[in-house]
């Protein structure tokens, strides 16, 4: 698991790297790209990630008790969590196409330098969709482990799967914050409260 998780950590790496290049290339377009997110929904999603990992967490730590019936309740309250998650950056996604911010033919900015704010929403949407990619295949694995724990696979003394689960899910809790730090805080100056 430490192996795959130092993949995506390159794989997030390269295209972190690729949003510090145009930033500093292009800082007034990133900065009015920026204040085109909606914060409101951004800050929303962070909370209600910070949430998952807790009851992640408390998933791992009732499979190290062995209390499979809490196992449960945790593990889908993380899923229930993550699937807001995903309805909430969905709901982004379809505003963004709304006001014609979805990169391609149909993009209109009508600022200066719309090319380069189209690039911002270029990274906004290949980093967040990746990141949402990463939240599916986190469901699928979730549901993986309800259906091996009513199997009777985990024990106090087996629990191996759930800390490896738990180890991804964090990861990818830990890639949003940045995600939200890079492409929601730095225009919220500009947001009208």
């Amino acid at each position: 698991m430490w192996v795959f998780i130092m993949t995506e950590v390159m794989l997030f790496g390269g295209l972190f790297l690729a949003f510090t290049v145009y930033r500093l290339n292009y800082p007034e377009a990133f900065i009015a790209g920026s204040g085109d997110m909606n914060i409101a929904l951004g800050a929303t999603n962070t909370a209600v990630l910070i949430c998952s990992s807790l009851t992640m967490a408390l998933a791992v730590f009732n499979a190290e008790l062995g209390n499979r019936r809490l196992l449960t309740v945790f593990i889908v309250l993380t899923m229930i969590l993550g699937f807001v998650f995903i309805g909430i950056k969905f709901t982004e996604y379809y505003q963004h196409y709304q006001e014609h911010h979805a990169p391609g033919v149909w993009f209109n900015y009508s600022g200066p330098e719309g090319g380069h704010v189209e690039m911002f929403f270029v990274l906004y949407f290949l980093m967040t969709g990746l990141h949402a990619t990463h939240m599916f295949v986190g469901e699928g694995i979730l549901t993986a482990m309800i259906i091996r724990n009513h199997a009777g696979s985990f024990s106090a003394e087996y629990h191996t799967p759930v800390e490896l689960t738990g180890l991804y899910w964090h990861f990818v809790d830990i890639i949003w914050v940045f995600l939200f730090a890079l492409f929601y805080i730095e225009g919220a100056h500009l947001h009208k409260f």
